[in-house]
């Protein structure tokens, strides 16, 4: 999937001239939480976000940094920050820094975007044109929607056995040769040794996705690698999460 598959093409914007009581005014009757700024040719130049809005004097909440790093920032930093928390201007609060995807942008690449610049929404830029926004609420619905597409049902143990080791080679977590797995009638038996806790639930997790699994047991003992010691499972946090021990 890409951001055109899950963007919202219904973008609610502000010019880049518009008034802060107008942006503030959109966002609370669209419940959103930013909004794309564009200048007069209508091409995306910031966003304006909740963020944007924190430090502000009509609420008495803009910041106040101690005297020593007020002289280390100088007065330029200072005299910034109080444009920032009393212009009513939407072009000196917004945040200039524009970031945006392509249509064709995979949805893994969005999600680094927003994860590494900690942000809620991507414009989607098409030819310079702003077709559409990304936010975390389309990438929830984009999850429920596939969520029930499940693949066919193995129809024997046999091809649960082989799917489940075929999701564990392709990971880099799974001590492969340290467990061993047997299927009965649908139900799970794993077995053998893990160097962490969490892979015995990452597992268990990998077990449980595979349609036509009943039930998944676990005799898994977790070897401390550095020690060597032999750490017993918590019995109660695997039935808790589903796992089942013998």
């Amino acid at each position: 999937m890409n951001a055109a598959d899950v963007m919202t093409r219904r973008v609610i914007t502000i010019a880049r001239d518009g008034k802060l009581e107008d942006a503030v005014r959109l966002m609370l009757e669209n419940r959103i939480s930013g909004l794309p700024v564009i200048d007069e040719a209508g091409t995306p130049v910031g966003m304006l976000t909740e963020g944007d809005l924190l430090r502000r004097t009509e609420t008495h909440t803009e910041r106040r940094r101690p005297r020593w790093m007020e002289f280390l920032l100088g007065p330029g930093k200072s005299a910034a920050d109080y444009v920032h928390a009393h212009s009513r201007r939407v072009s000196e609060v917004m945040s200039d820094e524009l970031i945006a995807v392509a249509p064709g942008t995979p949805l893994e690449e969005v999600v680094k975007k927003m994860e590494s610049a900690r942000i809620k929404r991507v414009p989607v830029i098409d030819k310079g044109r702003l077709v559409g926004i990304v936010s975390r609420a389309n990438l929830l619905q984009a999850l429920s929607a596939v969520a029930h597409e499940l693949p066919a049902a193995p129809q024997s143990d046999e091809a649960i056995r082989n799917r489940l080791w075929q999701e564990i080679d392709k990971t880099d977590w799974a001590p492969r040769g340290l467990i061993n797995v047997i299927v009965r009638d649908g139900v799970v038996y794993l077995s053998g040794t893990v160097t962490a806790g969490s892979e015995r639930e990452a597992l268990r997790v990998a077990a449980e996705n595979i349609p036509g699994v009943k039930a998944v047991h676990s005799d898994l003992v977790w070897c401390e690698p550095m020690s060597g010691a032999v750490v017993e499972l918590d019995e109660q946090a695997g039935d808790a999460a589903g796992v089942k021990n013998r």
